[in-house]
């Protein structure tokens, strides 16, 4: 059963995408794709919503 993972970042820099990715890879989780909100306002996105997966346990009920 595949697990999934979603970390929302609501300051949206090179730093903190890296420092999310690379936490939760040595969680042992897999990076598996990144979305972002973006404002009207704005050429800069004000949230990102990063998606990782790893294979969990098998429910045995």
């Amino acid at each position: 059963m595949i697990e999934y993972k979603v970390v929302e970042l609501s300051t949206v820099t090179d730093e903190d995408i890296e420092r999310a990715i690379n936490t939760r890879v040595r969680e042992g989780w897999t990076y598996d794709g990144m979305t972002f909100a973006m404002r009207d306002s704005s050429k800069r996105p004000s949230m990102a919503f990063i998606i990782f997966t790893r294979n969990g346990e098998e429910d045995g009920g």
